[in-house]
């Protein structure tokens, strides 16, 4: 059975992601998403973190071994702090872990020496698609094996697209989704001018893709890959970012709560106020304990991970819609006001069901 105590390394980065969290990102945050720009040195600060070099192994340059658990500590801590911040962070991860979970000796010899020994770069991944059913395991975007393969079909919300060394795009092949490399100025590939405009996260760029028979490398060589284990991974780092997103949120509107008077008392003894915090930490808590054993099947190749980690996802994107929700109702008018940070939390948690793609661990 797992254990609910981090050990000694994971701790050590756990303390350093949550300083960079509150002293670098948290207060960034509003600038960023009303210039909607990240200062770049605050990306390369959170680089220098190490995360992925810490999940990768020497043998590529690496400093450790991938953890599924010891990523979605670090990516709520992270999160906590911002979440536009956390994903441009994490972004390179969306090539690179794919590729150490599930690419040939050839790619991971290729691609992710230079990825973890340089700075910060924009490698990148292209999942979602235009779809008001959109299902990860039945793309529109489709491959072809022609030589080598051709893609075909649009991707939208791919993070730093516009300047990526190269992306992963998932595609349907046969029926079955497969990830592909895409290298940068691949004939056929274009990106759009302009960026996605969204509720939020708008100081992450993000941009849509087309593909017309655009030249790639399959994932994994010839026999490809199990796209299961990618997308469990990709479901548990949404489901953390959810829950920094979340507990932000509950931090601050705790505190509003603990200070805030109404008719002579803190608004945290009204009844209807502290029943309200009860129920936000009591989802909290409860889906990061799903997320944590969702990790930690991951780790250990149980077969349930798959389903725990879709149970974490969706549950986690539920949990931060409410509990960012209640965070405004609990700052009153105050907290539809721009400049409160509850109003940011509630725009970035209600995009968690729409944005999976966006993180790995």
């Amino acid at each position: 059975m797992y254990s609910f105590e981090p050990n000694e390394e994971q701790q050590m980065l756990i303390d350093a992601v949550e300083k960079y969290a509150a002293i670098d990102l948290r207060p960034a945050a509003h600038d960023a998403e009303e210039n909607r720009e990240l200062p770049k040195k605050l990306i390369n600060k959170g680089w220098e973190l190490g995360l992925l070099q810490a999940s990768t192994p020497e043998a590529y340059d690496g400093f450790g071994e991938r953890s599924a658990v010891t990523g979605v500590l670090a990516a709520e801590e992270m999160a906590f702090g911002d979440l536009a911040g956390t994903l441009a962070v994490m972004t390179p991860s969306l090539f690179a872990t794919p590729i150490l979970l599930a690419g040939s000796e050839e790619q991971k010899r290729e691609y992710l020496p230079k990825i973890i020994e340089g700075a910060w770069a924009p490698y990148t991944a292209a999942l979602i698609e235009y779809s008001f059913n959109f299902d990860p395991n039945e793309l529109k975007t489709t491959a072809k094996a022609q030589g080598g393969y051709v893609l075909n079909g649009e991707k939208v919300f791919v993070p730093f697209a516009k300047d990526a060394e190269a992306m992963i795009v998932y595609a349907n092949l046969d029926g079955v989704t497969q990830g592909f490399i895409v290298k940068k100025g691949s004939a056929g590939l274009s990106i759009s001018e302009e960026r996605e405009k969204l509720m939020g996260l708008n100081a992450l760029p993000m941009y849509r893709v087309k593909l017309e028979n655009v030249p790639a490398q399959r994932l994994g060589g010839a026999s490809g890959h199990n796209f299961e284990l990618i997308l469990a991974s990709m479901r548990i780092a949404s489901a953390a970012t959810a829950l920094g997103v979340a507990k932000s949120s509950f931090e601050y509107a705790k505190n509003y709560a603990k200070e805030r008077e109404a008719f002579g008392v803190k608004i945290a003894q009204k009844q209807a106020v502290a029943f309200m915090l009860a129920e936000m930490v009591t989802e909290l808590e409860a889906m990061r304990l799903l997320t944590w054993e969702a990790a930690w099947q991951l780790d250990n190749g149980k077969e349930e991970a798959v389903i725990s980690a879709y149970l974490a996802f969706t549950g986690a994107a539920d949990m931060a819609m409410m509990v960012t929700d209640r965070g405004v109702q609990i700052y009153g008018g105050h907290g539809y006001i721009r400049e409160n940070p509850v109003e940011l939390l509630m725009r970035n948690g209600r995009g968690f069901p729409m944005l999976l793609g966006l993180a790995i661990v």
